[in-house]
């Protein structure tokens, strides 16, 4: 089996999650899904950055300290992914003692290896809660942080410990230009190019007398920067520096929001570069989540919490919604209309309409039980190029357009019943071609079974009702094109996507 490791962002725990917390993790579950159907060794991380100047805040707020605030958000958002139906096989806190270790380690490997990487200097500049950053010119726009423009820069001048990231610029350029080191989309890509072409500045790496956080190794009166901490979790979650961490790193893909890519796709791949470690093989920066044109945010605050988008038609739809709507490339827009409008024409009317009607017909035809016919259809000959096309817009993250094509197919499939109607085989006894239209239309239903799922986890259950004998897990893409689907006994499914008004 290939080994597949792919980890989302960890989140600030300085508030409740929202949409655009929603998409990543949603997006990477898909990932991870569909990892897993095509037999990949999937480990999937997430978890909590637990440690910055914003959680000592809004613990002060709550009046609480901020190891019990950190407790109550780490809850708070494990139990939101969760009810997303999110399979992430390990889950990491930056106050853990596995992750403190794994930075004190790397920071130790640093300064054994490259010690005139790391030095101390003053340092001024314009300060970032939300961000947990100190802002360049570029990154201010009327005073105020591009990506956190309701809150205020806070003035800073410190003595820290820097990071030598402007040795790296050119060495990450061309490992990016080889494709050893991917950054995707193009668009993100071509940003971080740039970035690197117009050369890079050393950065602070502590903070000084912050009373939460990790040591500075060597030096008590520093705090390890949050961003230079939070980023080793995708390592220390390995198990570094133990032996065998190799059996998981590299990370094959890491997750991100298309704001902290300069974390991510320079900072980061220099500081292992200084450690002589292996860089991830691939970042992908989504886009954002926008209501109105604007980015959800916590600090902005947003109209729509993520418990109330479950609560209008359930996590599966939720999950579906945002990987077809908004998708993981480009910003989109979420509205309660056009959620309500997916949910009624492909949700309910469309690929539970399929399902519903084809078990049904094959229940009131041949008793329940699919019938031998020819498998030698229009239908058949759609659903093998939908399940190569799907192979190809999944392996390349095409969330979006993966989402499509289950919906294309299931669309595909209630116009052949339109085209073959099959009650009017049934009435005239042309049998032959009653059971090779029943046959192709419970064979599709169970390839949109199995290609929704990584989408849709819900679909297990209309798996699990067409009778096949094996679990869903044990099914994997290279079935799907050779699946015979005779002898199943089939069950009538309860509605997939009931509608509202229905209730």
């Amino acid at each position: 089996m290939t080994k597949f490791y792919l980890t989302t962002a960890i989140d600030y725990s300085n508030g409740d999650p929202h949409l655009g917390h929603a998409l990543e993790k949603v997006g990477a579950d898909c990932i991870a899904r569909y990892r897993r159907l095509r037999g990949d060794q999937v480990h999937f991380l997430m978890g909590m950055d637990e440690h910055s100047q914003s959680v000592i805040q809004a613990a002060a707020r709550a009046n609480v300290t901020p190891r019990a605030w950190v407790d109550r958000m780490a809850t708070t958002f494990a139990d939101y992914w969760r009810r997303l139906e999110c399979t992430n096989d390990d889950w990491i806190r930056t106050t853990e003692p596995r992750h403190v270790r794994g930075v004190v380690a790397l920071l130790e490997r640093i300064q054994r290896l490259r010690p005139a990487d790391l030095y101390v200097a003053d340092y001024e500049g314009l300060y970032c809660t939300g961000c947990e950053e100190f802002k360049s010119p570029a990154q201010i726009a009327n005073g105020h942080c591009i990506e956190h423009p309701t809150l205020e820069l806070i003035p800073t001048k410190e003595r820290n410990h820097f990071f030598r990231l402007s040795a790296y610029g050119q060495r990450l350029l061309t490992l990016i230009a080889s494709g050893e080191f991917r950054v995707e989309p193009a668009i993100r890509r071509n940003e971080v190019v740039r970035l690197l072409e117009d050369g890079l500045q050393d950065v602070s790496i502590s903070r000084q007398r912050l009373p939460w956080g990790i040591p500075f190794p060597g030096d008590s009166e520093q705090t390890v920067y949050v961003w230079f901490d939070a980023l080793i979790n995708y390592l220390s979650a390995t198990g570094f520096p133990d032996p065998g961490y190799e059996r998981l790193w590299p990370a094959d893909l890491h997750v991100v929001g298309k704001g902290i890519t300069r974390f991510h796709c320079v900072i980061w791949p220099a500081m292992l570069l200084a450690a002589d470690l292996a860089l991830p093989r691939l970042v992908w920066a989504h886009g954002y989540v926008q209501w109105e044109g604007a980015k959800m945010s916590k600090t902005a605050g947003t109209p729509v919490s993520v418990g109330a988008a479950i609560e209008r038609h359930g996590a599966d739809a939720l999950r579906y919604f945002l990987l077809r709507e908004v998708g993981f490339e480009n910003d989109g827009n979420f509205t309660w209309d056009r959620f309500d409008a997916r949910y009624a024409a492909e949700l309910a009317d469309t690929f539970g309409n399929l399902a519903s009607r084809s078990l049904a017909m094959v229940h009131r035809y041949r008793g329940g039980v699919v019938p031998n016919g020819s498998e030698d259809s229009p239908l058949e000959q759609a659903g093998l190029e939908t399940i190569a096309s799907y192979g190809r817009a999944m392996d390349a993250y095409e969330l979006q357009q993966g989402a499509a094509l289950v919906i294309e197919l299931a669309t595909r499939a209630n116009r052949y019943v339109e085209e073959t109607a099959p009650w009017k085989l049934a009435k005239a006894k042309r049998d032959a071609e009653l059971d090779q239209v029943l046959v192709s239309l419970v064979c599709t239903v169970a390839r949109l079974a199995v290609l929704s799922a990584p989408f849709i986890p819900a679909t297990e259950e209309l798996w699990t009702s067409l009778g096949s004998g094996r679990s869903l897990a044990s099914v994997h893409l290279g079935d799907l094109a050779g699946l015979t689907v005779a002898g199943w006994t089939v069950a009538k499914p309860p509605p997939l996507f009931p509608k509202p008004d229905a209730d």
